[in-house]
């Protein structure tokens, strides 16, 4: 969404600072994960077991737990109830690897609860999911031919796209915490294992954190420079 880097004041002064942060926590995130994998817990638990366990606890029976490719790819499929844990998190017992398996395995328990946030971002899904693709031609098209409302509509479907965001927020939050809180019933992690483990979900929130900022200052950019029938 960079229309004009070089001469787009807006973009400069409100997208650029935020984007620089928001790569700032990425990495943070991911020397954070790196030195947490790097201690293994005391009870040699790893990833799957780890959410096999979180399943256990809230009796869910119909979830399975899969490896994937990559690195900090882990996710919750609710369509097809699998867990899918990251080659770097799936096998390991390492803090990281347990406290991300748990976090993956408390949004498969907020599907089972029907987690009323869930249901909401869920609701909402299908809108976002066109606003994204649908909002920069939008623009493109009613800037190029000098149609306000035009613009007003691609930038009314990139504001689905924050509010999504929005909505995520209470999700990652609240999975994390029912996380942690299976990992202390449990003893999944010693005291010391869990504030690690919570330091490396804390880091991966603040990555959505910053996801929403960015499409906020995306969007205030956007309603100043294309939202009338202005040219520059």
């Amino acid at each position: 969404m960079g229309f004009g880097l070089f001469y787009d004041y807006y973009y400069i002064v409100l997208v650029v600072p935020v984007f620089i942060v928001s790569m700032i926590i990425q990495s943070k995130l991911k020397s954070t994960f790196s030195k947490y994998s790097q201690f293994g817990n005391a009870r040699g638990i790893t990833g799957a077991q780890a959410a096999e366990m979180v399943l256990r606890f809230y009796n869910i029976q119909d979830v399975r737990v899969e490896r994937i490719n990559g690195s900090l790819t882990d996710c919750y499929d609710p369509v097809n109830k699998v867990i899918k844990l990251s080659e770097t998190v799936y096998s390991s017992a390492s803090i990281a690897a347990v406290g991300v398996a748990c976090h993956e395995a408390g949004h498969a328990a907020q599907h089972a609860e029907k987690y009323l946030p869930i249901k909401i971002r869920n609701s909402i899904l299908p809108v976002c999911n066109i606003g994204s693709r649908l909002s920069l031609p939008l623009m493109i098209i009613g800037i190029l031919f000098s149609l306000p409302q035009l613009v007003w509509i691609g930038i009314g479907f990139f504001a689905f796209i924050a509010v999504f965001q929005t909505i995520t927020l209470p999700v990652e939050f609240n999975a994390s915490k029912r996380a942690l809180h299976v990992v202390e019933a449990t003893g999944i992690l010693s005291y010391e294992e869990k504030v690690g483990a919570g330091k490396v979900l804390k880091m991966a929130a603040m990555t959505y954190v910053a996801s929403l900022a960015l499409s906020l200052a995306q969007l205030l950019r956007l309603i100043l420079r294309y939202g009338g029938n202005r040219r520059r």
